[in-house]
């Protein structure tokens, strides 16, 4: 019996110790051909045991790099990918260029300075009163997302003139003004009492005007007290 104390260790254990034990058995191949169509059985095995590689872009090529990873760059084989080294392994990444962006008003972010910029540089005045719009709108949504409340037009308004030196003016038109949810929870209500009253009235106005008239029926047919006839015989 094998004892995993007397095996080497595993170099990606995702694949397991019988894919390594394949790999091995590659490197002491001695015949080019068969050792190339043995590895790429090996490629064929390694991706069906990891599907989700399949969904990443040039899963191929990650699997062949795994390929020479496991048999320690030692395989001599030929791969339809750029063969890898110890050192291309090694080689740290350069650092990404984070862009350096300060925006003046943080809470608003950069991106509205570019959009606020591209707005004093439009001439058309249709266009220009969009964007005015459109920003105020940004600007209440960042508001209420922030401080859980309603802001007023003024307060926005006042803040756009400070930015912009005056230069936009945004109206108040219903796309730009922002509701609670406790206000549009009672439009909703409002609503559906409106389609409550419209149907007490289609079915003869409330329930106690309904088993008046129930009665006031029962009664025509004979049934009631008061109006209760003997038959003759």
């Amino acid at each position: 019996m094998e004892y995993n104390t007397t095996r080497n260790g595993l170099v990606m254990r995702e694949y397991g110790r019988h894919v390594q034990k394949m790999i091995e058995h590659l490197l002491s191949i001695e015949d080019p051909e068969r050792r190339q169509r043995n590895a790429y059985a090996v490629i064929e095995l390694m991706g069906f045991l990891n599907p989700h590689l399949k969904n990443v872009e040039d899963f191929r090529h990650k699997l062949w790099d795994h390929l020479f990873l496991i048999s320690d760059f030692k395989l001599d084989v030929k791969s339809p990918y750029p063969i890898p080294t110890r050192e291309s392994l090694a080689e740290k990444p350069q650092p990404l260029p984070y862009p350096k962006r300060y925006p003046r008003h943080s809470h608003l972010g950069k991106n509205l300075e570019l959009v606020i910029k591209k707005a004093l540089s439009e001439e058309d005045s249709d266009k220009r009163a969009g964007f005015a719009n459109a920003i105020a709108y940004y600007m209440k949504l960042a508001y209420s997302n922030w401080h859980k409340e309603m802001v007023h037009d003024d307060a926005i308004q006042s803040e756009l003139t400070g930015i912009t030196s005056g230069q936009l003016t945004f109206t108040n038109t219903p796309y730009v003004k922002a509701f609670r949810p406790q206000e549009n929870r009672e439009r909703e209500r409002g609503s559906y009492g409106k389609q409550r009253g419209k149907f007490q009235h289609r079915n003869g106005g409330s329930n106690n005007g309904g088993g008046q008239r129930r009665n006031d029926n029962r009664d025509n047919r004979g049934g009631g007290g008061g109006n209760f006839k003997k038959k003759r015989y």
